[in-house]
């Protein structure tokens, strides 16, 4: 101000020169005057913790930066409660979820858009702007036109809501909860305020009102400007790249690299007041050891989602003191670097001081000019400026001969999430038989779910036993299953030993799944079970032979008795690796008849995923006899003999036979004729015997073959058949 008054009034008293000295004494006032006064400039650690206290600052946001920003509205957190069936004669359960909505403040200047957002450290919102948990989203970008936000319009009343002009802020409309805790998480935002760098020149004139000039060619990726005052800000970016401020009386104009001043002429060196000259030049040389040895700046690197970074420079020779400077930008870490060893190049530079006396007619210098001195090697910047007796007085402080490049940096490694879309759901639905031990009371309908992309999560689950009639809700999906399709037919073979023979090629949904090869400790320990087609198979060995797909070797067919599959497999069959923490169990009774379900992710945007089934219940059903044999008793009679199994025997006990697992023992056998009709005959035991009169029967009716049929009698059905021929002569 005093700059700008003295000026006017020098040039209307003095003509262009009296203007000169005006401007040169107003400026000595104002650097007085306006000295800094403890101003607080932006902080590195002002973004990094989400707030909601009254009064906190909003930064003014520039470039691409990442930001926490402060909660300006929310509600009550909502619970909502559901039933879930928990099984036949079980009491239904109460779940308990909570969501909330709420606004966040992000930038007190006009943004152009959110990109990424972070829930709790989390990825929230991917770069292609898919969430991975279930809210609606709203950004305003601050113009002095947006309207009022309808969900905090309809709450606190169209009168008591403000339309936030000016401010870029974020609006979450039911946020759910669950994934956090229950609670609101702490959010961070990808806030872009101006599309690509933004140089420094161009944050300082847009944080100044008026009357400021800015050449700061340096770029930054982002910047942040809190703090209680333009200058505060620009004294922040100042201790970083070392600017220069000067007031020409119309205008503030700053600087990154000072003007170049006017020539120096040797003669005029040394003036002083009155006839007799002064001393051409006072030079004063500092000690090294008042010099900080290093210098570190600590910034937001881009390469590692915006964290907090820190480069640090060491000069030899130096003192054992470090400066820190915190620059609340986005950079690169070579440009943290660069920043950090040029700073140090300047501080050691600045040790050799000038002081040098000169005519007024040098009046037109001022503090931050470039300047060379007769007599005195190198160049040689102002730091100070004054005027006494008509005699310019400037303090110099060396340049270093070179601009210092600084050297590569590398951001190091970083633990980030990867960013996948969330992507539609797969959903199977599989009737097991029991995978571990004991006898099971109830079905076992089991829901496998995953999506086509990595980035699948959960999805809601609802199912329907009346062909859906009416639904139910089971709560939300296990894990991402592992599960595709056969690329290739699994020929047949045993279920008694490896099957060496066969593979089976297989392609995952998505490249993100994988499968492990298996010893055969592993295997006997349940690794590696999946379901192909209808048959239970475990596998020693799992190729990777492109990307997403795997040939399956050295198998165990025919696992948990599903024999009866071995031989009906076909191209595009369905695969799911079988784990615990991958599967969700319906709550079913064995009088279900078909089965519905449905599933909702949030990448199921056209619709729910269906499937149905109608369940055999092979956990509840017994399994079929094996090893049958027929063998004549001398007297004419047939005996019909086999190896029972049991649903409660899957382990193997020494001198131990497997329990029955059924209410009692009881056995159906079908013999089919070749010729004739079928009968059906039942046995309490073990054996049967085909008699010789039955047999002269089917021989005088022209019977040549039969088929005989054997299937054990449960508590809750019957198993799968077992046949023996037997030809007759």
């Amino acid at each position: 101000m005093a700059t700008l008054i003295l000026t006017s009034i020098g040039t209307l008293v003095g003509g262009p020169l009296g203007g000169a000295l005006g401007s040169f004494l107003g400026s000595q006032i104002d650097q007085r005057l306006l000295a800094p006064k403890g101003r607080r400039g932006p902080r590195l650690g002002d973004l990094s913790v989400q707030s909601s206290s009254y009064g906190a600052q909003i930064p003014k946001l520039f470039g691409r930066v990442r930001v926490s920003g402060t909660v300006i509205w929310s509600t009550d957190l909502r619970e909502d409660r559901r039933k879930i069936s928990a099984g036949k004669g079980q009491p239904k359960q109460t779940v308990y979820s909570y969501s909330a909505s709420f606004a966040v403040a992000l930038s007190a200047r006009r943004a152009v858009r959110v990109e990424r957002i972070w829930a709790d450290g989390k990825l929230l919102r991917g770069v292609a702007g898919d969430f991975k948990t279930q809210t609606e989203f709203r950004f305003y970008n601050g113009t002095e036109t947006q309207a009022v936000d309808p969900l905090i319009a309809a709450a606190e009343g169209i009168s008591n809501t403000p339309a936030y002009r000016g401010l870029a802020y974020a609006v979450f409309e039911d946020f759910q909860l669950g994934d956090y805790g229950n609670h609101i998480p702490s959010l961070s935002f990808e806030v872009v305020a101006d599309d690509g760098d933004i140089s420094v020149g161009a944050i300082l004139e847009g944080l100044a009102p008026v009357g400021l000039t800015a050449v700061c060619p340096t770029v930054f990726g982002g910047f942040a400007a809190s703090g209680d005052s333009v200058r505060g800000v620009a004294e922040t970016v100042s201790s970083a790249l070392a600017l220069y401020a000067r007031d020409d009386g119309i205008s503030v104009l700053m600087t990154e690299v000072g003007q170049i001043g006017p020539a120096i002429i040797s003669e005029d060196m040394g003036a002083a007041a009155g006839e007799q000259g002064g001393a051409r030049t006072q030079i004063d040389r500092q000690s090294s050891s008042t010099n900080a040895g290093a210098r570190s700046v600590a910034y937001y690197e881009i390469a590692r989602d915006y964290q907090a970074g820190l480069q640090r420079v060491r000069r030899e020779g130096g003192g054992r003191r470090e400066d820190r400077i915190d620059l609340p930008a986005a950079l690169t870490p070579t440009q943290a670097r660069r920043i950090a060893s040029h700073g140090l190049a300047l501080a050691s530079a600045h040790r050799t001081q000038l002081k040098i006396s000169l005519p007024w007619s040098y009046l037109g210098i001022a503090p931050g000019d470039q300047v060379r001195v007769p007599h005195v090697s190198g160049l040689w910047q102002v730091k100070q400026a004054s005027l006494d007796a008509m005699v310019v007085s400037l303090n110099l402080v060396r340049l270093p001969e070179t601009q210092s490049a600084g050297v590569e940096a590398e951001p190091g490694r970083s633990v980030q999430e990867v960013d996948t879309v969330h992507g539609p759901t797969t959903l199977h639905i599989i009737d097991l038989p029991k995978l571990d031990q004991g006898l099971a009371t109830a079905p076992i309908i089991v829901v496998a779910a995953a999506g086509l992309s990595g980035g699948w999560r959960r999805a809601s689950v609802s199912f329907s036993i009346d062909d859906g009639i009416s639904w139910t809700d089971a709560g939300a999906t296990a894990a991402s299953a592992t599960m595709g399709q056969a690329l290739s037919v699994l020929s047949p073979s045993t279920a008694a030993i490896y099957d060496w023979a066969n593979s089976v090629d297989v392609a995952l949904l998505n490249p993100s799944m994988q499968l492990l090869n298996g010893d055969d400790r592993a295997l006997l320990s349940g690794a590696n079970l999946a379901m192909l087609g209808d048959e239970l198979i475990q596998f020693r060995s799992a190729q990777l032979t492109a990307p997403g797909r795997y040939r399956l070797s050295g198998l165990l067919r025919g696992r948990r008795a599903t024999e009866a599959a071995i031989s009906n497999h076909r191209v595009g069959e369905r695969f799911i690796l079988l784990e615990r923490d991958t599967l969700l169990t319906l709550p079913l009774t064995a009088e279900a008849f078909r089965v519905r379900v449905m599933a909702s992710g949030v990448g199921d945007i056209t619709g729910s995923a269906e499937a149905s089934i109608i369940p055999t219940h092979v956990a509840l059903q017994p399994l079929s006899p094996i090893d049958l044999f027929a063998s004549d008793d001398g007297n004419g009679d047939t005996c019909l003999g086999w190896t029972r199994r049991s649903r409660d025997g899957w382990a193997w006990g020494d001198y131990v036979d497997a329990p029955i697992g059924e209410e009692n023992e009881r056995y159906r056998i079908i013999a089919t004729p070749n010729i004739g009709s079928a009968r059906t005959y039942e046995t309490t035991a073990a054996r049967w015997t085909y008699s010789a009169g039955d047999k002269s029967f089917d021989l005088s009716a022209g019977v040549t073959a039969i088929v005989f049929n054997v299937v054990q009698l449960g508590t809750y059905g019957a198993s799968v058949p077992a046949p023996l021929m037997l030809h007759l002569s």
